[in-house]
């Protein structure tokens, strides 16, 4: 494609191309507590030649004994979805979710993994699509022809021993994109084990955004990650969460901000605490 959107794009931009040939919208709306709810949203309503992606069929593998609880698809099954959806190499895929690009990040993480440059997040997502008044539709999509190959990166993620490692050097800075009092380990709401990796860092996702759902601007994400990395480079510095989703909400600001290099750790707080002989930090009251 000579012009592609690779990180976020406006209901205003994304308004005139919902039916062209070689384009895909996906409806990754998710909650984490309610699994069938962003499906019940999707049959309500969503933004017209729009797909529904599940978080946990479509952009994970089936949880392990020491995994965390949404693991990297492999490859050739992701490949396989995506050929199923209908895209090639050439597709301008654009992800959205509910407002917050929560779980709309994981899939344009998870595709530039593969291999595939041109995919961007509705910035906003389904709120702002709304709020501007542009129609919305019950009909679900024809399946379309598609082929896709992955080429994973494997640079692009960390695992848990190369996190335990990296997270104590000076030189390696590790964010967690969990709320504040789930980085203390004040409260726990999913996972059985409350706190954080020592040496890691808060940098919640929603510090990323406006209470529209929006990111902030360039100049703005910029400066609040410069707090927090603290003078370490964007390709030293490894991004996680609760499960290896959310924190795809920093990977996506940093490269929007023009930060890029930054890695997932793909198994996050839920795979780290799956062997109780690795440390866990908590910061007091």
């Amino acid at each position: 494609m000579s012009t592609s959107f690779r990180t976020l794009i406006s209901p205003a931009e994304l308004a005139p191309q919902v039916a062209a040939a070689d384009w895909l919208i996906v409806d990754c709306r998710f909650e984490l507590g309610k699994p069938d709810s962003g499906e019940r949203a999707y049959a309500a309503g969503h933004i017209p030649h729009a797909i529904y992606a599940h978080l946990d069929r479509d952009l994970a593998a089936p949880i392990t004994p020491t995994s965390g609880r949404h693991p990297l698809p492999q490859p050739e099954q992701f490949a396989a979805t995506l050929t199923r959806w209908g895209m090639t190499p050439t597709t301008q895929v654009v992800a959205y979710d509910a407002d917050n690009a929560a779980y709309a990040a994981r899939l344009w993480w998870l595709l530039r993994w593969v291999g595939h440059e041109a995919v961007a997040v509705l910035d906003g997502g389904f709120k702002a699509w709304t709020a501007a008044g542009l129609p919305t539709t019950t009909e679900v999509p024809r399946r379309r022809a598609g082929h896709f190959v992955a080429r994973p990166n494997r640079d692009m993620w960390l695992d848990v021993g190369e996190v335990a490692e990296r997270a104590q050097r000076s030189d390696w800075r590790l964010l967690d994109a969990r709320a504040p009092e789930r980085f203390a380990g004040q409260v726990e709401p999913i996972d059985k084990v409350a706190g954080h990796v020592p040496g890691a860092r808060n940098h919640p996702f929603a510090s990323n955004l406006g209470s529209d759902g929006r990111f902030a601007a360039t100049q703005e994400l910029r400066s609040r990650f410069a707090q927090s990395q603290d003078g370490v480079a964007d390709d030293h510095t490894i991004v996680m969460c609760g499960s290896g989703v959310t924190a795809c909400n920093l990977l996506l600001a940093m490269e929007a901000a023009g930060k890029r290099g930054a890695r997932l750790y793909a198994g996050s707080w839920s795979e780290w605490i799956r062997d109780p002989a690795r440390p866990v930090a908590k910061m007091s009251d």
